[in-house]
């Protein structure tokens, strides 16, 4: 029996999608579900168990050797356990252990979904050929991870590069991870949203309040649409200065929801970017939109799983 198919999962607080990859990244098989994030924990994997159901019945499911997860964080891949901040019910879950039960005990990897975006996009995406970049997921949350020396380093327990809750607003909004002040409490797209409404944004008459419309206005001119998505990017550009200041990353990549509002976000972004990367090794540090799109964490989550795959292979394992 050929095992040349990796099972994939991207878990998030708004949707979880699954799928069957191979190993030039392609998506054979693909299923969706909406995340019942508010609901309790063990509510929210039955979706999640529904949407492996579903891969198991496909005539491609046989080729599986391995699941991957690229999950909300914060993750715990050493212990296997998840506590997103966009899902409550989900607080040291043990979803390693559910998954390889609910996939008949096949071999699972976990990663954080930004992590997830990351080894997508440096392996088939915008950061392609770079050896030190971030990578970033601007959605519901702002998550992150990055490639050093040309590996993806997702750090001991799957977090590394979660830019989302770096602060850089020391007095700022309380944030549901317990700081303030974070990237995320600003720059996400809930976030752009309700501070739009706060300082006095109205939607249209079909009543749309997400930051896809609070970015529709900004490009019509709406003064206090444009000051949120400013507000966002300066955010960002300090978190990302931080970040380049701290490893030495070349390239940011920025993919996400939020992301695809392109030069209501870009611009900005790049100009707060100038302000805040002012050393000498990272004033020309490129960002650039994420190229994989809604596929980054279904592909980045299958990358993990055929890198662990491949990496016990040469071990004998």
């Amino acid at each position: 029996m050929h095992t040349d198919l990796v099972a994939a999962l991207d878990i998030g607080g708004t949707k979880i999608a699954g799928a069957l990859v191979d190993g030039h990244g392609r998506i054979l098989a693909r299923v969706q579900r909406p995340t019942p994030a508010r609901e309790d924990g063990d509510t929210v994997m039955r979706a999640v168990e529904e949407v492996l159901g579903e891969l198991t019945v496909s005539p491609l499911w046989e080729r599986a050797a391995a699941v991957g997860i690229g999950s909300a964080g914060p993750v715990d891949a050493s212990a296997g356990t998840v506590s997103p901040v966009n899902v409550p019910g989900w607080r040291d879950y043990p979803l390693v252990a559910r998954v390889r039960a609910a996939a008949g005990n096949l071999p699972v990897e976990l990663i954080g979904d930004g992590v997830a975006i990351t080894a997508a996009e440096h392996w088939q995406g915008a950061a392609r050929g770079h050896d030190n970049a971030l990578c970033m997921v601007v959605s519901t949350g702002v998550g992150g991870g990055l490639v050093l020396g040309g590996r993806l380093h997702p750090g001991p327990t799957g977090n590394a590069g979660h830019i989302g809750h770096i602060s850089v607003d020391l007095d700022g909004d309380l944030c549901p991870c317990g700081s303030r002040g974070c990237v995320e409490r600003i720059a996400s797209g809930p976030n752009i949203a309700r501070r739009a409404l706060e300082n006095g944004w109205r939607p249209g008459p079909e009543g749309d309040t997400s930051a896809a419309a609070v970015a529709e206005a900004a490009r019509s001119g709406d003064p206090v649409a444009v000051a949120s998505f400013d507000r966002a990017a300066q955010a960002l550009a300090a978190g990302i200065a931080a970040t380049a200041t701290l490893v030495e990353i070349d390239i940011v990549v920025i993919g996400g929801g939020v992301g695809k509002a392109g030069d209501i976000l870009f611009a900005p972004l790049r100009k707060a970017l100038r302000g805040y990367a002012t050393l000498s090794f990272v004033q020309h540090l490129t960002v650039a939109p994420a190229q994989m799109g809604t596929d980054a964490g279904l592909v980045g989550a299958a990358a993990a799983a055929l890198a662990k795959r491949t990496d016990a292979a040469a071990a004998g394992v």
